[in-house]
């Protein structure tokens, strides 16, 4: 299923042509946003959010900079006009405190061009590449500024676009998660794209883009979790994690046959043992079989009672308990923690059990939402006593990332670029094919040659029944 290219080792570095900082337009008031008890667990995380488009554009680098680039910058201010806590800075002051997001007359985000001489065919393909190859167009967020009295002042993104003259280019965001989960990220980017196709000519209110809306004060917080987290959390500079050892990275697609065969196998399996009504989703058994056959790829030497766990967030937009609009920007995502001993999960019936796991989580989730953000923490601590042996799904195929055309038809490729380990995993819809599903993942070389076995063993056994 996987062809190494020739090339895998292309990582040259970009020519930067152009910095500078897009703001919204000046009619934008100063406001202030206060954090809720959705945004304040993501200060420990670490990593900031990449996430990177490719676009085919057959010409040269100097017709890109006149006649496309302009029209780039101009929607995007005229974005940020609605999406401003992207141009806003995360304040964090001293306890007791509150952090907030606040925007002043004048902020901006930091906006990047370059041109590379890299292969664009080969790093927007599916094959696999060294994963440092994504490196030199991928921006790096600003450090903070701190303040006399000890205020801490975080930008929350930056953004760079790079040309491969006469290939295509790419859009790359890096962003703080404490702003906003994926689906806000992704609500941005259409409405940019939308703006952008219509030349920076439609006014922001007429687009068919639906706006963000910004009320915060409509987040219930009944159990008192935002001052329980306030306390809990303490925030985090982000940071580029740097790992040992050469990964690549690579991307697994399966199609609408694939998982519709794992469905129907998965649940006549499950009707033998479990009469209740299970809802087998394409979600529940792509991360069944993935995780299967990354963990059936890691050493065999560790302990089989050894516990995995796979990492998930779920939108609670819908959710009784908070009645939110599905336009809410922020962070507004549970978290949903699968724990099994990686015997079950090796074992005979690996995928099933991991199905039939992954499933119960999703229905406790959809039962009692609060639940899982009342034991955050706990859940949290569980996991950094037992060890690290988790894997974590960035992204969602709901987002539908190949629908954001800014003009020049949808992505060649769009992935979540921070993958590069085997600790995460991403999903996203097909490009190609309706219904089918985008895997992306970065290991090392030895064991992406067995979890490439392992998958293509796992497919031929289900296609055999």
């Amino acid at each position: 299923m996987l062809h190494m290219d020739n090339q895998i080792n292309h990582h040259k570095p970009v020519k930067v042509l152009e910095e500078c900082q897009i703001a919204p337009p000046p009619s934008l008031p100063s406001t202030t946003l206060p954090l809720t008890f959705f945004d304040l667990p993501w200060f420990c995380c670490r990593v900031p959010i990449q996430r990177i488009f490719f676009y085919e554009f057959p010409h040269p680098t100097h017709h890109f900079l006149q006649t496309t680039l302009p029209i780039l910058k101009h929607s995007l201010s005229l974005s940020l006009q609605h999406f401003f806590p992207f141009a806003s800075n995360l304040i964090v002051p001293p306890q007791p405190h509150l952090s907030h997001i606040r925007y002043l007359h004048g902020d901006s985000l930091s906006f990047i061009v370059a041109e590379s001489t890299a292969d664009f065919t080969l790093l927007a393909s599916h094959s696999p590449q060294d994963v440092r190859n994504w490196h030199p167009l991928i921006p790096t967020l600003p450090p903070p500024h701190v303040h006399k009295d000890g205020t801490r002042v975080f930008p929350l993104m930056t953004i760079q676009v790079t040309v491969f003259p006469n290939s295509g280019f790419t859009i790359c965001l890096t962003f703080n998660h404490v702003v906003g989960d994926g689906k806000s990220l992704h609500h941005f980017i259409k409405f940019w794209a939308s703006l952008c196709k219509a030349r920076g000519d439609l006014d922001p209110s007429e687009t068919s883009m639906s706006l963000p809306s910004h009320e915060r004060t409509r987040v219930k917080d009944p159990k008192g979790l935002k001052l329980f987290y306030s306390q809990a959390f303490a925030i985090m500079e982000p940071k580029i994690t740097e790992f040992t050892g050469l990964r690549y990275r690579f991307t697994v697609v399966l199609s609408r046959k694939h998982t519709e065969k794992l469905k129907n196998w998965v649940s006549l399996k499950l009707s033998v043992y479990d009469s209740g009504a299970l809802h087998i989703s394409t979600f529940v058994v792509t991360c069944s079989l993935i995780w299967v056959s990354l963990v059936g790829s890691e050493e065999s030497t560790q302990d089989s009672d050894k516990l995995c766990f796979l990492i998930f967030a779920a939108d609670s937009r819908d959710c009784p308990e908070f009645s939110l609009t599905s336009t809410y920007f922020g962070n507004c995502v549970a978290t949903c923690m699968v724990a099994m001993k990686r015997s079950e999960i090796v074992g005979e019936n690996g995928i099933v059990a991991a199905a039939k796991a992954i499933e119960r989580e999703i229905r406790d989730f959809k039962s009692d939402a609060l639940r899982k953000f009342e034991n955050l923490i706990s859940d949290s601590r569980e996991l950094e006593k037992l060890g690290k042996s988790a894997l974590i799904i960035a992204s969602s195929p709901k987002f539908g990332v190949y629908q954001s055309d800014f003009g020049w038809g949808k992505p060649k490729k769009c992935e979540v670029a921070h993958v590069e380990s085997s600790a995460f995993m991403s999903l996203s819809e097909c490009r190609d094919e309706k219904e089918g599903i985008e895997v992306g993942l970065a290991l090392e070389r030895t064991q992406m040659n067995k979890f490439n076995n392992n998958l293509e063993k796992e497919l031929h056994n289900i296609n055999k029944c």
